[in-house]
C-alpha cells in the first residue's frame, strides 16, 4: 500500500513539471475571445441602448398618469414653473392637492437628465414630458430620438421601435 502511494507522488511531481498551456496556446485563446467579443459587443450594447428608450416611454407615461390624477385633484394641471415637482410637493395656492403622486422624487430619464415637462397651450389638453434620448438633443433616430408621453400631434406616442 505505501509503494502504491509513492509512485502516485513521484507520477505528480512529474506531472507537475510539464503540466500547463503553451504561450502559443494562451494567445490563441484569446484571439478566439477578442473575436467573439467583437461579434458579441455591438448587439448588447444595441439592447442597452434599446431597454434605456423602452425605460423613458414607459416613465414618461408613468408620469403623465400621475398628472393626470393630479388634476382630478386641483382641477388643472401644473403650470410650466410648477412643473414636475408638483407631484412629489403641494404646490403654493393648490387647495385639493392630495400628493405626492409619486413615491420619493421625480425620476430622472435613463440617461440622468430630469424629464422634460411641456404643459399645453389649451387648458384641456395634457402636458407633454419627455426625455432628448442618448444624445441630450432634439430630434435624432435610433437611441438618440426622443421620447415624449404624448406625440406632437397629439395622441399617445408609438411604442419604442426595436
Amino acid at each position: 500500500m505505501r509503494n502504491l502511494f509513492r509512485r502516485r507522488r513521484v507520477r505528480a511531481r512529474v506531472r507537475g513539471t510539464e503540466a500547463g498551456f503553451s504561450l502559443l496556446e494562451v494567445l490563441i485563446t484569446l484571439v478566439i475571445i477578442a473575436l467573439v467579443a467583437t461579434l458579441v459587443g455591438p448587439r448588447l450594447m444595441s439592447g442597452l441602448d434599446r431597454s434605456k428608450t423602452t425605460t423613458a416611454a414607459l416613465q414618461t407615461k408613468a408620469l403623465k398618469t400621475a398628472l393626470d390624477t393630479m388634476r382630478l385633484d386641483l382641477g388643472r394641471y401644473p403650470t410650466a414653473e410648477e412643473g414636475l415637482s408638483a407631484l412629489v410637493a403641494a404646490p403654493a395656492n393648490a387647495t385639493g392637492w392630495q400628493g405626492p403622486y409619486i413615491d420619493n422624487s421625480v425620476p430622472n430619464d435613463p440617461w440622468g437628465r430630469p424629464y422634460l415637462y411641456i404643459p399645453s397651450v389649451n387648458v384641456d389638453e395634457a402636458p407633454r414630458i419627455g426625455s432628448f434620448g442618448s444624445d441630450g438633443r432634439e430630434g435624432g433616430s435610433g437611441s438618440e430620438s426622443d421620447v415624449y408621453s404624448v406625440d406632437p400631434v397629439g395622441g399617445e406616442s408609438p411604442a419604442p421601435q426595436s
